[in-house]
């Protein structure tokens, strides 16, 4: 779940890390209000959508006063904002962040990811003085990286060690280390793959605050935050990852591409190696999906019905392996209800594989779907590839 600047920062202000003033608005007056029983003399207006890039592409304006303010939010409000991570079509705005204007002497990188290579957190720590303050910061750009460690205690890692890397002063080399063992409980606590600061800004009055937040909490630890239903609902996207998020909510991993075969498999690593031999075949695949364990028949359902939705999709590839906790019915019959609901218009390919697959393909067929049975993988692959070439053709 990613979250909105202004979420991410209300989430680490509880972890004591400091943040500007402010407040969220939904129209200009609104912007203009905030500015003003906030006594802002400078402020900054700030475009809230899950991308980053904003300064340089506009979302992130400053404004001298109320009026200004309200001015910058009008600009910005109902309006596409395209950066270097919303693609061509950009993200609506429905709302700016209006805060204060923090005048700063250096300007630091911190975050908090999941390593890929360990399967542990990480710490990166950079300086961004004399960085090109309009492009987005990545978590891989140069910089430290300090391994961190779980612990009954709590995390523990090399925080001051990190922190004198960068070269302030000892007292605020001390503040910065505290930050950064402070973001790295956050990361913990709320179970986030990324939370990243950039900038966290020295103040002229020697604190450490931070300006800019992003926040990814993993999608499979949200039962352990209820709390976090409220949040969702306000960081819901739109268009294709919309789809992605209700996919989500019935167990299904989703990700539309830009092809033709639609694809439905259980299992991360074999759905990956279906669009291989996809792309191997000539074909096109129309999304990646992967049903969970945890997906019921009625799951499968609304997943199958997403795919004969999109109106690109012109043949679907199922390939099923079965296993002890999710039969190859389950997934056949959660196809069977969407056809009986909704119809297909478009041949079905299927491999199955493991636990019920022969009583599969007899529930499929019960069902009236039209189904290709194929012996593999690769002959399942290159026939969908054959069927929609000819289709084009």
């Amino acid at each position: 779940m990613n979250l909105h600047e202004f979420q991410a920062k209300e989430l680490l202000d509880r972890f004591g890390i400091p943040v500007p003033r402010g407040r969220i608005a939904a129209s200009a007056i609104e912007a203009g209000s905030v500015a003003r029983r906030l006594g802002l003399e400078r402020c900054v207006v700030k475009a809230q959508v899950l991308a980053g890039d904003r300064a340089a592409h506009g979302g992130v304006r400053f404004a001298a006063g109320p009026e200004e303010a309200a001015r910058s939010a009008s600009e910005l409000i109902g309006r596409p904002l395209v950066t270097t991570q919303t693609g061509p079509a950009g993200q609506t705005v429905h709302w700016v962040y209006v805060e204060e204007e923090v005048a700063h002497a250096r300007a630091l990188y911190c975050a908090v990811i999941v390593d890929r290579t360990t399967g542990g957190l990480a710490l990166i720590t950079r300086d961004l003085d004399g960085a090109d303050p309009g492009r987005a910061l990545v978590a891989h750009d140069a910089g430290t990286m300090t391994g961190l460690t779980l612990s009954e205690s709590g995390v523990l890692g090399d925080f001051e060690g990190a922190a004198a890397s960068l070269g302030l002063a000892p007292s605020h080399t001390a503040l910065l280390a505290k930050r950064l063992a402070q973001l790295a409980e956050a990361a913990v606590a709320l179970d986030a793959i990324q939370v990243e600061i950039s900038p966290l800004v020295l103040t002229h009055d020697g604190d450490l605050v931070a300006l800019d937040a992003k926040l990814i909490i993993d999608d499979n630890a949200l039962f352990r935050h209820p709390e976090f239903g409220a949040l969702r609902e306000l960081s819901e996207p739109e268009g294709d990852d919309l789809a992605e998020l209700a996919a989500q909510r019935h167990q299904i991993n989703y990700l539309r591409l830009d092809g033709d075969i639609g694809v439905v498999v259980n299992g991360a690593g074999l759905a990956l190696a279906t669009l291989d031999l996809l792309h191997d075949a000539g074909g096109r695949p129309a999304n990646f999906m992967d049903i969970r364990t945890t997906a019921t028949s009625l799951d499968i359902a609304y997943a199958f019905e997403l795919i004969s939705a999109n109106p690109r999709v012109r043949a679907v590839l199922v390939n099923v392996h079965g296993g002890g906790m999710q039969r190859c019915d389950t997934i056949a019959d959660g196809i069977g209800i969407a056809v009986r609901r909704k119809g297909c218009a478009v041949p079905v390919v299927v491999r199955l594989a493991g636990n019920n697959a022969d009583f599969a393909s007899s529930r499929l067929k019960s069902y009236g779907v039209p189904i290709i049975e194929t012996a593999d993988m690769w002959e399942a692959a290159r026939t969908s590839a054959e069927l929609t070439t000819r289709k084009a053709a």
